[in-house]
Protein backbone atom coordinates (compact mmCIF):
# COMPACT_ATOMS: atom_id res chain seq x y z
CA UNK A 1 0.00 0.00 0.00
CA UNK A 2 1.49 3.20 -1.16
CA UNK A 3 -0.03 6.29 0.69
CA UNK A 4 2.69 9.17 -0.16
CA UNK A 5 1.41 11.54 -2.39
CA UNK A 6 -1.96 10.87 -2.56
CA UNK A 7 -1.38 7.41 -4.39
CA UNK A 8 -3.26 4.73 -2.98
CA UNK A 9 -2.60 1.73 -4.33
CA UNK A 10 -5.67 0.23 -2.51
CA UNK A 11 -8.16 2.15 -0.72
CA UNK A 12 -9.90 -0.56 1.18
CA UNK A 13 -6.36 -1.42 2.97
CA UNK A 14 -6.51 2.54 4.15
CA UNK A 15 -10.38 2.21 5.40
CA UNK A 16 -9.92 -1.41 7.08
CA UNK A 17 -6.91 0.06 9.05
CA UNK A 18 -8.74 3.33 10.00
CA UNK A 19 -12.49 1.95 10.82
CA UNK A 20 -12.01 -2.11 10.41
CA UNK A 21 -13.15 -4.58 8.06
CA UNK A 22 -15.81 -4.20 5.45
CA UNK A 23 -18.51 -5.38 7.80
CA UNK A 24 -17.80 -4.20 11.18
CA UNK A 25 -19.92 -2.09 13.32
CA UNK A 26 -17.35 0.40 13.16
CA UNK A 27 -16.86 0.08 9.41
CA UNK A 28 -20.87 0.48 9.17
CA UNK A 29 -21.09 3.43 11.36
CA UNK A 30 -17.98 5.29 9.07
CA UNK A 31 -19.57 4.58 6.11
CA UNK A 32 -22.88 6.14 7.42
CA UNK A 33 -20.95 9.25 8.58
CA UNK A 34 -19.71 9.48 5.02
CA UNK A 35 -22.61 9.14 3.18
CA UNK A 36 -24.20 11.80 5.59
CA UNK A 37 -21.41 14.08 4.86
CA UNK A 38 -22.09 13.30 1.05
CA UNK A 39 -25.19 14.05 1.00
CA UNK A 40 -25.22 17.42 2.98
CA UNK A 41 -22.93 18.73 0.84
CA UNK A 42 -24.86 17.87 -2.30
CA UNK A 43 -28.07 19.71 -0.74
CA UNK A 44 -25.85 22.27 0.04
CA UNK A 45 -24.48 23.14 -3.55
CA UNK A 46 -27.83 22.54 -4.52
CA UNK A 47 -29.16 25.06 -2.43
CA UNK A 48 -26.75 27.32 -3.21
CA UNK A 49 -27.41 27.08 -6.77
CA UNK A 50 -31.17 27.50 -6.40
CA UNK A 51 -29.91 30.87 -4.56
CA UNK A 52 -31.95 30.08 -1.44
CA UNK A 53 -30.80 30.98 1.80
CA UNK A 54 -31.07 27.66 4.72
CA UNK A 55 -33.69 30.61 6.22
CA UNK A 56 -36.13 29.91 3.00
CA UNK A 57 -35.37 26.12 2.56
CA UNK A 58 -36.49 25.47 5.82
CA UNK A 59 -39.47 27.72 5.50
CA UNK A 60 -40.26 26.05 2.01
CA UNK A 61 -39.94 22.51 4.25
CA UNK A 62 -41.54 23.08 7.64
CA UNK A 63 -38.56 23.18 9.46
CA UNK A 64 -36.15 24.95 11.22
CA UNK A 65 -32.59 27.01 10.07
CA UNK A 66 -30.77 25.28 12.73
CA UNK A 67 -32.12 21.30 11.08
CA UNK A 68 -30.75 22.72 7.63
CA UNK A 69 -27.48 23.73 8.85
CA UNK A 70 -27.34 20.15 10.26
CA UNK A 71 -28.11 17.96 7.66
CA UNK A 72 -25.78 20.40 5.03
CA UNK A 73 -22.88 19.90 7.66
CA UNK A 74 -23.80 16.10 7.79
CA UNK A 75 -24.58 16.00 11.65
CA UNK A 76 -27.72 14.20 11.16
CA UNK A 77 -29.45 12.53 8.46
CA UNK A 78 -33.34 14.07 7.68
CA UNK A 79 -35.89 11.38 7.47
CA UNK A 80 -37.48 9.63 4.16
CA UNK A 81 -40.10 12.46 4.48
CA UNK A 82 -38.23 15.58 5.34
CA UNK A 83 -35.55 14.75 2.90
CA UNK A 84 -38.48 14.21 -0.04
CA UNK A 85 -39.45 17.66 1.15
CA UNK A 86 -36.28 19.17 0.66
CA UNK A 87 -35.33 18.13 -2.97
CA UNK A 88 -38.47 19.49 -3.90
CA UNK A 89 -38.46 22.53 -2.62
CA UNK A 90 -35.01 22.85 -4.68
CA UNK A 91 -36.57 22.04 -7.75
CA UNK A 92 -34.77 18.63 -8.07
CA UNK A 93 -36.32 15.05 -7.85
CA UNK A 94 -34.93 11.61 -7.21
CA UNK A 95 -34.69 8.88 -9.47
CA UNK A 96 -33.94 5.26 -8.63
CA UNK A 97 -33.37 3.10 -11.76
CA UNK A 98 -32.32 -0.52 -11.84
CA UNK A 99 -28.93 -1.00 -13.57
CA UNK A 100 -28.23 -2.41 -16.88
CA UNK A 101 -26.84 -5.67 -16.84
Amino acid sequence: MQTNNHKIADYDLVLDKKFGKAGTPERALAEEKAYSFYSGQILHDARKEANMTQAELAKRTHTTKSYISKIENGIITPSVGAFYRIISALGMRVEIVKPVC
